[in-house]
């Protein structure tokens, strides 16, 4: 079997969680499988949001959740249609405005988002490729 290349981010969430339905009513994943630890747990599950996978992992020796780390080192981008939408469907499933949907200079239309294990997403739109590029030439 070939494998293709793949870019999988890997979310670590704390021990003992048992309900991770936020990334369903959030965003409309799809869980693809899971596996539980013998208490019933979640030790990984993997979902997809419109073909784009991301696992969920129980932190361990190797990783710490946010909650535990305080902090978070990493935003998931999501690029979606409606913006607006999406953002009042995951803060009526659990998430936190970090800030409000705003068109920028720059193209985008875009909101920052906690979830409730601690992660960072900010859900995006390109509103302009020509506003993009502009502002990158100016940048440079």
């Amino acid at each position: 079997m070939e494998t293709k290349t793949t870019f999988i981010p890997v979310l670590s969430i704390s021990s003992g969680v048992t309900d991770i339905e936020f990334y369903k009513k959030a965003f409309g994943a799809i869980e693809l499988w899971r596996l539980n630890n013998p208490d019933g747990t979640i030790h990984v599950g993997t979902f997809s949001i419109d073909g784009a996978i991301f696992r969920l992992h129980e932190e361990g020796a190797k990783s710490v959740s946010p909650e535990k780390a305080d902090t978070t080192t990493v935003t998931i981008a999501l690029t979606q249609d409606d913006v607006h939408a999406v953002v009042e469907q995951a803060v009526a499933a659990g998430a936190t405005v970090l800030s409000p949907v705003t068109d920028y200079e720059y193209g985008y239309r875009q909101a920052d988002l906690k979830d409730p294990f601690g992660h960072r997403w900010t859900i995006e739109k390109l509103l302009s490729q020509e506003a993009l590029d502009n502002f990158v030439k100016g940048a440079s």
